[in-house]
């Protein structure tokens, strides 16, 4: 298998057709970031169905099979589509997602009536449109690959010159218009751009695939980073490499389009970023998530064993902790092993634990934290002045005034955490002698 694809990589074709998709991947996965942010998904998708009655009409036309013919048409058709998107949403009350599927339907069945049309010609056999559909990246020549690599660099440079234009009309389209941008020709641009990257990529991916072309890159690039230009950057590669290992792969097995190949490598990638990307990730949630239940469930075993010895009872079963709290055995266990390693409590019999100086301080500090927080939000209204993180409420960061308030409410309410450490060492040695 290695010897027959290393010598299908000596095919000069074979190497036009990778350079070809790796730089239609890239210009796709870069301007599909920007459709991904400016939320408009489902625009690749129209402008690709739109694309195929103007193919037809181009071959109507010439009545020759011509790649820049075809281009030209998919070009003017997919520009009229959005055209007609923009006026629907605009001159009726209909929704832009709504005008979308108009298009693509209204648009698509024309294309496949003038496909059917054609093949029921004479030389319709021999036209060739069909691979529009699905994508026939072999049957591409040199020339081909050669006007598609082009045209994939120039709207490459185009996105390099005009990245930061780009960048503000995509996050605040007002701050644009205030700042004098023409903000119209850098949208018109931009959707020219699009539709591009649409058009060079029918011959390869298909009109079908071609949305998944322009979207699952840059939502597997989000996974990765929080920053645009690392979005694009990582976009950018993710279809590149798409496009490279999708070609090896229908060199390898006889039969295979490359189209579909192609979107199955970049869902690969989207597949591993969406589970093992380091914040964003399904694992690193998990993981995240276990953590958090953990440190949880082991504050409020600490908690509850605190308020034991608030009562004077310094000994706990987990039998006890599960009654007042609503933990698993196997999560209350792990909890009262995690505080027994940190010194918090002590085993002095089978299944029975006590509670150490070590475990009251830090019991008293866990108690005065929560016990605080509970009174705020009871006087949220009075102490609405205060910034903090709700979700790491320290009292130790509160101005003087206010945690003195704090004091004085928990003490009103009885509620004020109690610290014996002078007595805790009788009552520890009471216990011992009483087992």
């Amino acid at each position: 298998m290695i010897e027959s694809l290393w010598l299908q990589l000596q095919h000069p074709n074979t190497q036009w057709v990778l350079a070809g998709t790796l730089l239609l991947g890239a210009a796709s996965g870069v301007l599909g970031s920007f459709v991904l942010l400016r939320k408009q998904s489902l625009i690749g998708d129209a402008m690709a169905h739109s694309a195929l009655p103007g193919v037809c009409f181009a071959f109507l036309f010439t009545g020759q099979k011509s790649l820049p013919f075809f281009l030209l048409g998919a070009a003017l058709a997919g520009l009229l589509g959005t055209f007609c998107i923009q006026l629907i949403s605009r001159l009726s009350k209909t929704k832009e997602d709504s005008a979308i599927g108009i298009v693509l339907s209204v648009f698509f069945g024309v294309g496949i009536v003038l496909l059917t049309y054609i093949q029921q010609q004479g030389a319709g056999s021999q036209s060739g449109l069909d691979s529009f559909l699905f994508g026939q990246a072999a049957s591409l020549v040199r020339q081909d690959i050669t006007l598609i690599a082009g045209i994939s660099a120039v709207l490459l440079l185009l996105c390099i010159v005009f990245f930061k234009e780009f960048t503000l009309i995509t996050f605040d389209l007002a701050f644009a218009k205030g700042l004098g941008i023409p903000v119209r020709f850098l949208n018109g641009l931009l959707a020219s751009l699009i539709v591009g990257a649409v058009v060079i990529g029918l011959q390869t991916v298909g009109v079908i695939l071609m949305a998944a072309m322009l979207i699952t890159p840059a939502i597997a690039a989000r996974y990765w980073t929080e920053r645009l230009t690392g979005m694009i950057v990582i976009a950018g590669i993710t279809g590149g490499v798409s496009g490279v290992a999708g070609t090896l792969l229908s060199t390898t097995m006889k039969g295979m389009a490359t189209g579909p190949l192609i979107i199955i490598s970049a869902t690969l990638i989207f597949l591993f970023s969406m589970i093992c990307a380091p914040k964003r990730g399904v694992a690193a949630k998990a993981i995240r998530l276990i953590r958090l239940r953990r440190r949880t469930s082991r504050e409020q075993v600490l908690l509850t064993i605190y308020e034991q010895y608030e009562k004077k009872d310094l000994c706990v079963t987990a039998e006890s902790v599960r009654k007042k709290r609503r933990l698993s055995p196997s999560l209350c266990l792990k909890a009262l092993t995690d505080l027994e390693q940190e010194r918090c409590i002590e085993c002095i019999e089978n299944g029975v634990w006590q509670i150490t100086s070590t475990g009251i301080e830090k019991g008293y500090h866990t108690a005065l934290k929560q016990r605080m927080y509970e009174v705020y939000l009871m006087h949220e209204m009075e102490l609405a002045n205060i910034e903090f993180d709700q979700g790491c409420f320290d009292p130790d960061r509160l101005p003087g005034e206010t945690r003195e308030r704090l004091f004085s409410l928990l003490k009103l309410y009885g509620r004020m955490p109690e610290l014996r450490k002078a007595s805790h060492e009788a009552e520890k040695g009471q216990i011992a002698n009483e087992f």
